[in-house]
């Protein structure tokens, strides 16, 4: 049963992403695919795109961000979905083959040794996630405020906690998520913050 890649950003058009793939060395493909294996593996919170773009300029590759990031997105959705189609490195060639005919023989070598290398644990690493698909927390800010009208704070000058929250999602973006709450709702969730302290002590 053969079933082909999902159709990868075919709004860029698959050739030309394959075209500025074929820019970069068989290292710094390698270099690049192995950043996305690691997030793809949970070993990392996210495919950093300005290191990869800082060692693009740095080998003399020059690509616009946008350039830059349909070949992450396109590596990414590549890998994803050899992992969960559990592909073997000579399937993914074959299936990037049928996608667009201008890959670099270079390209596709570097390709499938990592993937012969890492599929594998890609493709477990997935099968975690799909039992427990749930974001990370990345990080976190506060302020407090002086309310002159909100949803929860009506009356003018009450004051107010604003948090925001920074979540690294399973399909690898990072979200903000903020809200606000009252004084007294912020004591009742600090209260709960060092329930839960004082239990992880005891675990």
């Amino acid at each position: 049963m053969s079933k082909k890649m999902p159709a990868v950003e075919e709004s860029y058009g698959v050739n030309k992403i394959v075209d500025n793939i074929g820019r970069l060395s068989p290292d710094l493909l390698a270099e690049t695919c192995q950043h996305i294996l690691t997030y793809l593996q949970g070993q990392t919170r996210g495919v950093d795109s300005a290191n990869l773009s800082d060692r693009f300029q740095r080998d003399g590759v020059r690509l616009d961000d946008e350039a830059l990031q349909n070949i992450i997105r396109f590596l990414l959705l590549t890998f994803r979905s050899a992992g969960k189609s559990n592909l073997s490195g000579d399937d993914l060639v074959s299936r990037l083959e049928e996608g667009s005919g201008k890959w670099p023989k270079a390209s596709l070598q570097a390709v499938q040794r990592l993937w012969t290398e890492q599929g594998a644990l890609v493709h477990a690493q997935q099968e975690a996630q799909d039992m427990l698909s749930i974001g990370q927390l990345v990080d976190m800010q506060w302020k407090l405020g002086m309310a002159v009208s909100s949803d929860t704070c009506r009356s003018l000058n009450s004051p107010y906690v604003s948090l925001l929250l920074k979540i690294a999602e399973p399909s690898g973006q990072i979200r903000q998520r903020s809200f606000e709450m009252t004084v007294p709702q912020f004591q009742n969730f600090h209260k709960q913050f060092k329930e839960m302290a004082a239990v992880l002590e005891t675990v």
